[in-house]
């Protein structure tokens, strides 16, 4: 992993953007504020968390996308069903699709046993390719009430269309599985976050499931910053 200066940072914007909790749970904060400034709060360091490889089975999008979306969140987290439910799809719609984000997911379970089976049943799908949709299954309205045992674990493997349950659930109690959640999950403390949702897009961090726009004005200034950053870096080798 790498060690950033985040752990002195924390995760900068979490009191402006943290959901309200003593609010109805099913309820968004206060609106992030997002400058017009596509370089306000953007931390450099905490960008190079994104990993961009390839071969993640647990992130969509192309690996060299202008714009990485890191979503740090749990699976009996209400507020990340919400983002799951209502926010993510127009995001991977609007923007993935045409090649600007990418989404890179981070197990943070921090809800006990059941978040930490979910997480490894999550990643467990991941290795038979079937990730995104045991994500969708389980962010579904009420599946957390139905809770994350592993028989529930494996029902919602099935239902996301796991071919080899037998395998799935020896992953699911693997090593790597725990290795890998355990990893995200020492991320996650790395940069500050305690609380789920938390995001970070482009070294920008934002807290909770907040209005699809903080997304989108988040995503569009990254991708500006980006482009600019990328037009002088090639005026600077035109001019060597």
């Amino acid at each position: 992993m790498v060690v950033v200066a985040a752990g002195l940072l924390g995760f900068a914007s979490y009191k402006a953007t943290a959901p309200d909790t003593a609010k109805d749970t099913t309820a968004t904060g206060p609106a992030a504020e997002v400058s017009a400034d596509p370089d306000a709060g953007v931390y450099p360091e905490l960008a190079k968390l994104a990993r961009r490889d390839a071969d993640d089975k647990l992130a969509i999008g192309p690996a060299d996308a202008p714009v990485v979306l890191i979503e740090y969140a749990d699976f009996k987290c209400g507020y990340c069903g919400k983002f799951a439910r209502d926010t993510e799809p127009e995001l991977i719609e609007k923007y993935v699709k045409d090649g600007t984000l990418r989404i890179e997911w981070r197990n943070f379970p921090i809800f006990g046993e059941e978040s930490e089976n979910a997480a490894r049943g999550a990643w467990a799908a991941g290795q038979q390719n079937r990730f995104w949709e045991f994500h969708r299954a389980a962010y579904a309205e009420g599946a957390k009430e139905k809770g994350f045992g592993k028989d529930r674990v494996k029902a919602l493997a099935e239902e996301a269309g796991v071919k080899d349950l037998d395998r799935f659930m020896k992953d699911l109690d693997g090593d790597a599985a725990r290795a890998s959640v355990k990893k995200d999950q020492e991320q996650a403390y790395g940069i500050g976050a305690t609380s789920t949702p938390s995001f970070l897009i482009n070294g920008r961090p934002i807290a909770g499931a907040q209005p699809d726009e903080t997304f989108t004005r988040a995503i569009e200034a990254a991708a500006e910053r980006a482009k600019t950053t990328g037009a002088a870096g090639k005026a600077g080798e035109s001019a060597k």
